[in-house]
Parts: structure tokens; C-alpha cells; sequence
């Protein structure tokens, strides 16, 4: 009975399937890239779309169907990994991805979807996806005050569901933004770019000439922040978002996913990384692949503030959310950078109730000028803030140095949280290094041609009350434990913290 509606029907998808026609997904091709449709194949399980319908048609003077160009935004529901999710997808083959009469209510369907069915979110951003370009002014006779359809939709959600966005082409302007307002964002080595205006703009309106890679490439945009996590292709970066879900819950309001933990590997070699000379660097990461579940280690942000160490992690197959330091850069110090790093990768562990693990060689804020002109001070109390605000189970293991202000940010003092020390552990206001000739300042002056002798006697005496032990005996650290039995300790406890996690959006309050 409706067999011409439903032929009709058939003929619109396929002519939206076909999406900006043959030459333009040909060019696309060229470039490198796959089509919108060709990147939810290989992201999805499954696929079920919403709004195919929707674009321009043309149509003839009898009101056939002539044409019809469809939306350049694709929007569904889908399941991956296993999980339902959201993606929303620019078309880039369709007007480069900017915007039409459509692409803003298809937008925000996927924000308001995903978020209202608390189902996680994932952006396939290629293109500005904004107000589209100024040759669209003669079209429209007319101007529009800016504004972001939606933008309540996507601030939102960074409370109440995982939102991983993907730069997959040259990403600019509002594109830009929704790639940036994640949790997560992934960008492809050589073939995307992140950039608030791209190079024209950038010469018309500073008078700066310079290439796509230099401005917005991935090498300059990880080492900003920009991105999280760079993929070497289009499909690593599907399989790194399959592997980030992972690790979170599908909303606020839920756990997140445990599974098993695998064998643990031989802890042993715990007792050997860490070096008897204060002042020599070691590998963190070695102390992390052997902590945490075997393969389980996805550090975020590796290229930005590399003093700082940001990872998703399992525990015996128990999300955890990683703290670290590198002590091979600033020797670990925290920067302006470091912190902002900090405070945002607790907010997403307080977000989606993932336990902090803090493996702790903190020797204090970096200092000297650049770190004043950074306003390194300010930042880093924005990160005190963002772990003293946090009320998710907490579990420091001071590795090496505590000192300062920065190294008091191990933890959230005034609750509970198990804390552990490795017999290497020092810490203190200042290290007896960097303090003693400012404690000892009139002393040494005094003392002349004596003063190396002296001051070196001083140090000697210094040294003999700094051992971990004689903390350990006034209960200023709870602890001090044998290195290989730091994985069952964390182990135990994590259990414990998942049977306590009370999940739910939390107040924004960070200042």
C-alpha cells in the first residue's frame, strides 16, 4: 500500500549516503582520509542513524525530487567496545564541514541525546563546524551576531557523561572549541590540524605567514595541551577512543567498568629503580608498568608539562586515575603548565568517580623568572584546590621527595586516604640542598675560610634526621614499606575505595 513512500524513502538515504557526490568524497580520499560514513564503520560495532533525512533538497516543477545535498553533520546511536554511545561526525565532503540550515539542530540532538540518556559522547570533528565562511553573506543578505547553537549542551555534559572528541582533518574555530571542551581529544599525526584561525586568516589578520603543520600540527598543538593523545592513523585513533570508554563509567551516575586484572608481573624489581643519589633521575614509567595491571597504563598529555604524569590505569582490573612525576624533567618540579594539567585530570577523576593512585616525587614548584612571568603560584593553587576539593578515595605512595607547597598537594589532608613510603623517601619545607645555606646563612659568613668544612658538618648532622624512618616514628607518615609490596597494598585498598564510591555529578566550585 505505501510501497512508493517507502521507494521514496530508500531513494533519499541512498542519495544521503552518497554525501557531498563522488568528486568531492574522491578528494577526500586523496587527502588521506576517510569519509564521515567510512570512519563510524570502523569506530562502530553497530549504527543506527538519526536525522538521514535531513539537508537540501531540490526539487522540480511538479514537486518531484530533483536533488538533494543532505546535511553535513551525521548524527547516531551506536554501540562501541560494546557500549552504547552517541557519535556525531562531520561531513567534510559537504561544504567542508561548516555549517548549513541543519547542522546546528543536528549538533545539538547529539549533545542533548547523549546527555539525557547519560550514554557517552564521540565527536568526529573535521572541518570549522561553525557559521559557516563570509562568501555566505552575498547568499544571505545579511550579518548574524555570534553565538553557539547549544553550548549548554556541550558544557553539560562535561558533568554528567565521557565526551571524547577527534580531530580527524584541519580543525578550526568553533570546530575547534567542540574538539577542546572533552574529556579526551585525539588528533591524527600529519593528517589533522587544530588551530583557533588557520594560516590565511592568520596572514590577512597578524601578518604572520606559516604552514598548516606549523601552526596547528600535532607536534605544536600536544606540546601545548591542545590535544590529549596524538594516533599515528585515523584507525589507531578509533581504537584509542575504544580503549579511553574503557576506562569510564557510561555517565556520572554509574561506576566505572571493572574487569579482570590479569598476572601481575614480578614486583620485585621495584627495589632497584629508584637510585640511592637524590640527584639522579629514573624511569617513573618503569614503576608504573609494574604497579598497575599488565598493558593497563594510557598516559594523557605525555608532550605537555612532561613533569607532570597524567594516566587512566587498572588495579587489579579497577579504573584508577594516575598521578606521577618525571623527575627527568625539572627533576619532577611543578610548572604553570604542569598544573593546569593537574587540576583537570582530577576534575575528570572526581567527574566520573575513578580512585587516584599519586606515585609522589614532587620537589616543589619549578622557580625563577619564567615561572613568575607564568604565574606558576596562582596555577599551582588552582591545582591545591582542584585535590582538596576532590572527594573521591585517594592513595599517595611517596616514592621520593615531598617538599613545599607543591609536594603538600599529594593528597587531600583533611580526609582519609592510605599513604605509603618507600624507604627513599624525603621530604620536607625545602630540601636540606637548596635550604641550608639559607638556614645557616650568618653561620657560614662567619665562619671564613671554614665555611665548606662547616657547612658540610651541617649536612652531615641534617642528613641523619632526614631518614623516612624517624618520620615514621612521630606518625607524620603512616608507613614506610618495601617497594615490591606496593601493587598488593594498592590492590586491597582499591577494592575497599570501589565499595565506598558514591557516583553522581558533582557542583562546579573550582575557583
Amino acid at each position: 500500500m505505501w510501497e512508493p513512500e517507502l521507494a521514496e524513502l530508500r531513494r533519499r538515504k541512498e542519495l544521503a549516503r552518497r554525501m557531498g557526490g563522488a568528486e568531492r568524497v574522491a578528494r577526500q580520499h586523496a587527502g588521506g582520509r576517510l569519509t564521515v560514513r567510512e570512519r563510524i564503520a570502523a569506530l562502530a560495532d553497530s549504527w543506527t542513524e538519526v536525522g538521514a533525512l535531513t539537508g537540501r533538497a531540490a526539487y522540480d516543477a511538479d514537486g518531484a525530487l530533483k536533488d538533494f545535498t543532505p546535511a553535513n553533520v551525521v548524527v547516531g546511536r551506536a554501540v562501541v567496545g560494546g557500549r552504547k554511545v552517541v557519535v556525531v561526525g562531520d561531513d567534510f565532503t559537504v561544504r567542508g564541514g561548516a555549517a548549513d540550515a541543519a547542522i546546528h539542530d543536528k549538533q545539538v540532538l547529539a549533545e542533548r541525546m547523549a546527555g539525557e540518556m547519560r550514554v557517552p559522547l564521540v565527536r568526529l570533528i573535521d572541518g570549522t563546524g561553525g557559521g559557516g565562511s563570509v562568501r555566505q553573506l552575498e547568499e544571505y543578505g545579511r550579518t548574524y551576531v555570534p553565538f553557539n547553537p547549544g553550548w549548554d549542551q556541550v558544557v553539560a555534559n562535561l558533568g554528567r557523561i565521557p565526551v571524547v572528541a577527534l580531530a580527524l582533518g584541519p580543525v578550526a574555530g568553533l570546530g575547534a572549541a567542540r574538539l577542546v571542551t572533552s574529556h579526551v581529544s585525539i588528533m591524527v599525526k600529519e593528517l589533522s590540524q587544530v588551530f583557533i584561525a588557520g594560516p590565511a586568516v592568520v596572514e590577512a589578520g597578524m601578518g604572520e605567514r606559516v604552514g598548516k603543520e606549523e601552526l596547528g600540527g600535532w607536534r605544536a598543538v600536544s606540546a601545548a595541551g591542545t590535544v590529549d593523545l596524538v594516533a599515528a592513523s585515523e584507525r589507531e585513533a578509533f581504537e584509542l577512543t575504544r580503549r579511553v570508554l574503557s576506562y569510564l563509567p557510561q555517565s556520572a551516575w554509574q561506576r566505572p567498568p571493572v574487569g579482570s586484572g590479569g598476572e601481575a608481573p614480578d614486583q620485585a624489581p621495584l627495589r632497584e629503580i629508584v637510585p640511592r643519589d637524590r640527584r639522579k633521575p629514573y624511569d617513573m614509567r618503569a614503576i608504573l608498568s609494574l604497579v598497575f595491571d599488565p598493558g593497563s597504563v594510557l598516559e594523557l598529555g605525555r608532550r605537555f608539562a612532561p613533569s607532570s604524569i597524567t594516566a587512566l590505569a587498572r588495579l587489579d582490573g579497577h579504573p584508577v586515575a594516575v598521578l606521577a612525576s618525571d623527575p627527568r624533567f625539572y627533576g619532577g618540579g611543578m610548572t604553570a603548565a604542569g598544573a593546569d594539567k593537574i587540576a583537570r585530570f582530577v576534575d575528570l577523576a572526581e567527574t566520573f568517580s575513578l580512585p587516584v593512585v599519586h606515585l609522589v616525587d614532587q620537589p616543589g614548584f619549578v622557580i625563577g623568572t619564567a615561572s613568575e612571568r607564568a604565574g606558576t603560584i596562582r596555577r599551582g593553587a588552582r591545582a591545591l584546590a582542584a585535590v582538596y576539593q576532590s572527594t573521591v578515595p585517594w592513595a599517595s605512595v611517596l616514592v621520593r621527595r615531598v617538599f613545599g607547597v607543591a609536594g603538600a598537594a599529594h593528597r587531600p589532608h583533611h580526609r582519609y586516604g592510605l599513604r605509603i613510603a618507600w624507604p627513599s623517601g624525603d621530604w620536607g619545607s625545602l630540601p636540606v640542598e637548596g635550604g641550608l645555606e639559607v638556614a645557616f646563612k650568618r653561620m657560614l659568613a662567619e665562619a671564613g675560610e671554614d665555611a665548606e668544612r662547616l657547612k658540610a658538618e651541617i649536612a652531615a648532622r641534617l642528613e641523619a634526621v632526614r631518614s623516612p624512618f624517624r618520620t615514621a616514628e612521630a606518625f607524620l607518615v603512616e608507613d614506610v614499606v618495601d617497594p615490591a609490596e606496593t601493587r598488593p597494598l594498592l590492590v586491597d585498598w582499591v577494592r575497599d575505595a570501589y565499595a565506598v564510591l558514591e557516583p553522581g555529578p558533582r557542583p562546579a566550585t573550582r575557583p
